[in-house]
């Protein structure tokens, strides 16, 4: 089966997008070691993958031993709620160090394994890297940067697939903490469900060999 790596698996919409994709793929689960991850993993049958993505050598540690790898989700992401004016240089900075950079360097040094492939990158952006909203300013320029990386690894890296997908509010705790942030009232419905969105990425990655799906947007209906 072919190899497919999730950064942020340990939980919420990682988590899900691991479980669509086991009947299909061999499985590399990565993220912070946790208990979290430890469960999604033994649920699974699938080994854990050690990563922190602002650590360089914990990258190239985890990187090191693949010699091909078939898809490449990047889902790991951290979001500070707060408008511009309430944001501050910290938070800007520990922002773009994950959802960015960290993606960045982790694109990279799987790049030979990628290439050696013909494999598929999929970026799980936001609606907030197409339209930014009130209250999430580092968050959604982090997104337009992931886009713009996205974009450029496309045409830079013609023989493989690269998909960015913009999904609306999602049902994770990430969600929780910005309707905490907004002081409204968290109601699941409003929102989609990880298993939704998961599904809709395993399409993308089922897409046959001869097609390349750029991006996909998905929201919640009504």
């Amino acid at each position: 089966m072919p190899t497919a790596l999730i950064t942020g698996a340990s939980r919420g919409l990682g988590a899900a997008i691991a479980t669509a994709l086991e009947p299909t793929h061999t499985l590399l689960l990565a993220g912070r070691p946790s208990a979290e991850l430890d469960a999604v993993a033994e649920r699974l049958g699938a080994p854990t993958w050690p990563l922190e993505l602002t650590d360089p050598a914990s990258i190239e540690a985890s990187t090191e031993v693949l010699a091909e790898l078939d898809v490449l989700v990047h889902c790991a992401g951290v979001a500070f709620p707060g408008r511009v004016g309430e944001s501050s240089a910290e938070e800007w900075r520990a922002t773009f160090e994950v959802n960015v950079v960290g993606a960045v360097a982790l694109t990279l040094a799987l790049l030979p394994a990628l290439r050696a492939a013909r494999g598929h990158v999929v970026f799980i952006n936001s609606g907030a890297g197409r339209n930014p909203s009130p209250g999430l300013a580092s968050y959604a320029a982090s997104k337009f940067a992931l886009r713009a990386f996205a974009d450029s690894l496309r045409v830079d890296e013609p023989a493989l697939r690269v998909t960015t997908v913009y999904p609306g509010r999602i049902d994770t705790d990430m969600q929780r903490d910005l309707v905490a942030y907004e002081g409204g009232e968290y109601d699941p419905a409003r929102f989609l469900s990880p298993e939704t969105v998961a599904q809709v990425v395993a399409n993308v990655i089922a897409t046959p060999p001869d097609a390349d799906v750029h991006e996909v947007v998905v929201r919640p209906r009504g």
